[in-house]
């Protein structure tokens, strides 16, 4: 079977690596694991020296957030087949080997994720990836089993293999060559959204994306920054547009950006009459300096524009509707609810060219 290296990055997660590592090391017997360590100011590099030698220790001399991490430390790693783990996730019994076949019966999926349930509530979806993740047409992230904070219980209606427009990077097989010639993350991202980045890049490169629900995972989530942060709110705002201008098709870039635009002002108001001020006033941070580095994103977008088929092709699995209308005025709470047309091409796993 193909060889797989898990890797795990960590920042002050002592207490996570304490809880979680035990059923890593159980699981995953054959395979090397990886703790990468971002520079913690807590005895993580002590404990795992102390507890798990057979694990390979990377030190960082900074801390360089998720992006820039991976792609320091996935240089130094040699395998067919990155599988990322953050430190806060539970593995199973038998979850590597069905997405490790997969992915050796199919070379052309690049990356794939497996189901993820809440570790607090193992009976519903988690927040970051749940079961495969997928945008809508101005950008803006979902899930099987997640809409917004509305999380589904798991009674089984995703245990399938589909392929999916991003795979959660809390849990991300990624093949090495492709993660390698793509870029890898990018590092401006520093943290948030750099998943969906890294998977909108491979499809436009010809590649797949999957989910499978025959691996299942628990996680905590929120692990590094809470969910309800102003930093966390500037960093996917930030990162959701760069995402968005280094990969849209270009004929629709003129018209989408603009109404992208409108739409991050309503969830200013938003944030700041229904949340907090501190929320609100990160979505125009990040539109600041989304702006004041728009050349630099142009850059970037030309650079990846040299891995894009000829002519591009447009990707299926962008839900070609408003999630957010969907969901706060069509009151639309579930995957299932969303437009028939949408739910038959991913069962059916057509592409249109």
């Amino acid at each position: 079977m193909t060889r797989a290296a898990i890797v795990i990055l960590n920042y002050n997660g002592r207490n996570y690596l304490k809880k979680f590592l035990p059923s890593v090391v159980k699981y995953t017997s054959g395979h090397p694991v990886y703790v990468i360590d971002n520079d913690s100011t807590d005895d993580s590099v002590t404990f795992v020296k102390s507890n798990y030698p057979s694990i390979h220790l990377l030190q960082l001399s900074e801390n360089k957030g998720f992006a820039s991490g991976y792609n320091e430390a996935l240089k130094q790693i040699t395998a067919d087949i990155y599988v990322l783990v953050n430190t806060d996730i539970e593995v199973t019994s038998g979850w590597l080997e069905p997405i490790l076949q997969q992915m050796e019966d199919d070379p052309d999926i690049a990356a794939c994720q497996p189901k993820l349930l809440s570790y607090n509530n193992k009976n519903a979806f988690e927040y970051a990836g749940a079961a495969g993740g997928f945008i809508d047409f101005l950008g803006f992230p979902f899930c099987r089993g997640r809409l917004f904070q509305e999380m589904e219980e798991d009674h089984g209606q995703y245990n399938d293999i589909v392929q999916i427009f991003w795979a959660s990077g809390a849990c991300l097989f990624i093949r090495s060559e492709i993660f390698h010639r793509l870029g890898g993350f990018d590092i401006d991202f520093f943290a948030h959204m750099e998943e969906i980045d890294l998977c909108w890049r491979i499809q436009n490169a010809g590649y797949k994306v999957y989910y499978n629900g025959n691996s299942q995972v628990y996680h905590v989530g929120g692990g590094t920054l809470a969910k309800a942060n102003p930093h966390k709110t500037y960093l996917n705002f930030r990162n959701g547009l760069s995402m968005f201008v280094k990969n849209e098709v270009q004929g629709k870039l003129w018209w989408k950006l603009p109404l992208r635009s409108c739409f991050d002002f309503i969830a200013f108001l938003k944030f700041s009459v229904f949340d907090t001020l501190p929320d609100g006033f990160a979505v125009l941070k990040a539109h600041f300096f989304f702006w004041i580095r728009l050349s630099q994103t142009l850059k970037k977008r030309e650079n990846a524009k040299k891995h894009w088929l000829k002519p591009p092709v447009r990707i299926a699995f962008i839900y070609n509707k408003s999630i957010v209308l969907e969901y706060f005025l069509r009151r639309k709470k579930k995957f299932k609810e969303l437009h028939p047309q949408f739910l038959k091409i991913i069962h059916s796993g057509n592409k249109i060219q």
